[in-house]
């Protein structure tokens, strides 16, 4: 198994967001996004991110959506490569990040080239977040078999690592074994960028402590954290003993001061101090990275309530070593 890469900074509770736009499903985009939003807001957003100094900028990765799933998924989602090669040309700082890329749609050398050549591109800023994937539909009509993701996903991603780290990598197969092949350009980030790994339930975090260098949750409540937290770390010690693993969460959705609209269920909202009280206290369960959701109602209003985090929340946010 490899050895982590880590790229949060010791003691430091992260921001991301997933950006508006890119992909307009029903549960994660908001009224305003459907309504006629486009690139420019999508520029804007991510170009208001890097201002207020969050960690990246996240898109997520279908290729197409079945009729039968159009209604609540829709049929917008940008494709990932050229999407963030186009905002980090124009952003300065912010990582660009998948949350997910689906592993075992392609090859992993052709995965890896991509985002090598994005990681060159960007100065070094990139974090692939690589999941198993869930419309079968998708599969099949890839040909690529269902019931294997998890496998396939496994493999991708040792083949990703070594391209990454070998200009000639082997790869030992099953589906896709390789030697004698080279690949430049060579990622900007040495050894190598991150992989993050999505995903809920035991096969994911057994694939966490196995292979990511970090985790993010898909719908994990914050209650099941600690149980999930402690999951990976048993199976860290038995698969890769003491290597750092920068745990994740996607929160509830978040409205910095008190609204005067009725925001989704169970928002966040309120005060600076009470919104950094209850993110440290993921971050007192060795949580490394928030991914936001703010509850907004056009792209102005979601600009305003980045800066004013940026400012207000996110220099006072802590975690403590995880175990």
């Amino acid at each position: 198994m490899h050895p982590t890469v880590s790229v949060v900074p010791e003691g430091k509770l992260v921001c991301g967001l997933q950006l508006p736009v890119q992909a307009l499903s029903v549960r994660t985009s908001q009224e305003w996004e459907r309504e006629g939003a486009g690139v420019d807001e999508l520029v804007r957003v991510a170009q208001a991110c890097d201002a207020a100094s969050f960690f990246y900028v996240a898109v997520c990765h279908h290729i197409a959506i079945p009729r039968s799933h159009a209604e609540m998924m829709s049929t917008q989602w940008f494709d990932p490569v050229p999407t963030l090669a186009y905002i980090a040309a124009k952003t300065e700082r912010t990582r660009v990040m998948t949350n997910v890329y689906v592993a075992p749609f392609r090859h992993p050398l052709d995965t890896a080239k991509a985002f090598a050549t994005l990681d060159a591109l960007s100065g070094g800023r990139l974090i692939l977040g690589v999941g198993t994937g869930h419309v079968e539909a998708e599969f099949e009509m890839l040909g690529v078999p269902f019931a294997d993701r998890g496998a396939l996903t496994n493999e991708a991603i040792d083949g990703i690592v070594a391209a990454w780290t070998d200009e000639y990598p082997v790869l030992a197969g099953p589906h896709w074994p390789v030697k004698e092949m080279g690949q430049r350009p060579r990622p900007a980030q040495q050894p190598r960028p991150p992989i993050w790994v999505g995903g809920y339930g035991k096969p994911a975090l057994r694939r966490v402590a196995e292979r990511g260098d970090g985790w993010i949750p898909q719908g994990t409540p914050r209650k099941k954290l600690p149980e999930d937290i402690g999951y990976i770390l048993e199976h860290r010690e038995r698969a890769r003993p003491g290597e750092n693993l920068e745990i994740g969460y996607i929160t509830e959705y978040v409205h910095l001061g008190e609204p005067t609209w009725e925001t989704p269920k169970g928002t966040l909202s309120g005060s600076p101090e009470r919104i950094v009280e209850s993110f440290n206290e993921l971050g007192e369960m060795g949580v490394a990275h928030l991914q936001l959701r703010f509850a907004t109602r056009s792209a102005d209003e979601l600009c305003d309530q980045i800066a004013a985090f940026g400012e207000n929340v996110v220099p006072h946010l802590t975690r403590r070593p995880l175990n």
